[in-house]
């Protein structure tokens, strides 16, 4: 009986024991992995530079004729000469259309005719009324008559010079709308003419930045189907209210145009805001965006768990304020000297172990041209 209890009592110890060190080996295996350090992830660098960027906001405009009209018919008349070409410049008071007048021609010779005879009798009358021979009722009904005459000529006059249309300022004209014998009734659209030359570019500024513009501030303009080149204006009007909707206020500007801008296009607006101001400058391929805020990671020293040392990453929260073509500006968060990661953000995490590889860099170029330009 004592030999069979001794027998139980060492099973077990003997299961005990087995247990224990199953655990124990769970246990150091999970020591191991949580002490675990997962690769380098490669990744490319740029050193932080201060430099002095112009203060200046960059905007789309649009395009606008300092003057604009669809010249119409004023009267109702059949087109009887057209003396202009589509897409023809024409100068202020150039005749366009003139429409058939030979009925209100045949008028006016009936009524001038009316007026002559109206001029003798006046003149008849009043040497008359001056011998006592024709009473003064008789005199002032030959006036009325006479002024009545001169008058329906001048009606019949106008009539003829309305149904003449002439270009009403210098310009280009657009694609012609009528024809030869077309009837035109009162209204009808015959060309359009576009002053071009300065021409207006138009564009909202943001309301907290409507103090720094001002009347005379110089822009550059610059559009997508003109590469290379660039257009210089200045501001000549802004708007004096603001736009409920978009909380901008309209500012516009006038420039020179040698005929390559036309009304209507989208344009690139950089306006100059005041002094330039020192930024760190670093490529947009840096930032990390995001809906809590923009960070980038710098590069530093760091240990891990053991103490052991190795180049890793620190999230840093950075304050952007403005880019020009491949850069943007930080104005916050970022120190002279630090080392940025410039391509592979999306893969790190903070306190992540890179491996440097600078052989080939992102674009950092303030002005970078298209391989297609």
């Amino acid at each position: 009986m004592a030999k069979r209890m001794i027998l139980m009592l060492g099973l077990m110890v003997a299961l005990l024991a087995s247990l224990g060190f199953v655990k124990f080996k769970q246990v150091q295996s999970a020591v191991q992995a949580a002490g675990f350090q997962p690769p380098p992830e490669a990744v490319t660098t740029v050193i932080a530079r201060r430099q002095d960027w112009p203060s200046s906001m960059s905007m789309i405009g649009t395009l606008e004729a300092v003057q604009g009209v669809v010249v119409s018919a004023d009267l109702p008349g059949i087109v009887g000469r057209i003396t202009f070409s589509s897409g023809q410049s024409v100068r202020e008071g150039e005749v366009l259309v003139e429409l058939d007048t030979r009925q209100e021609r045949a008028q006016l010779a009936s009524l001038e005719a009316q007026s002559e005879l109206a001029r003798v009798t006046f003149s008849r009358m009043q040497q008359l009324v001056n011998e006592g021979v024709i009473s003064r009722a008789e005199y002032d009904r030959a006036t009325a008559d006479q002024k009545q005459t001169e008058a329906n000529v001048a009606e019949i006059r106008a009539t003829i010079q309305r149904k003449t249309i002439r270009a009403p300022f210098s310009g280009v004209l657009g694609i012609r709308k009528v024809n030869l014998g077309q009837y035109l009734a009162g209204g009808s659209a015959i060309v359009s003419l576009e002053s071009l030359n300065p021409i207006y570019v138009n564009f909202g500024v943001p309301q907290q930045v409507t103090g720094q513009v001002r009347i005379g501030r110089n822009l550059r303009v610059t559009a997508e189907n003109l590469p290379g080149q660039a257009f210089i204006g200045r501001v000549t009007a802004i708007d004096s209210v603001v736009d409920e909707t978009t909380r901008n206020v309209q500012v516009q500007a006038t420039l020179p145009n040698t005929g390559k801008l036309q009304p209507g296009m989208f344009v690139q607006v950089e306006l100059g805001l005041g002094a330039s101001r020192p930024v760190m400058t670093l490529p947009a391929t840096a930032i990390n965006y995001a809906p809590y805020g923009d960070t980038v990671y710098v590069v530093t020293d760091l240990k891990d768990p053991k103490g052991k040392p190795y180049r890793g990453v620190r999230q840093q929260f950075v304050k952007i304020e403005g880019s020009r073509g491949d850069q943007v500006a930080v104005v916050s968060g970022v120190n002279p000297g630090d080392e940025v990661v410039s391509s592979g953000v999306f893969k790190l995490r903070n306190g992540a172990a890179v491996q440097i590889n600078n052989k080939v860099q992102p674009g950092n170029n303030p002005a970078p041209k298209p391989q297609d330009s």
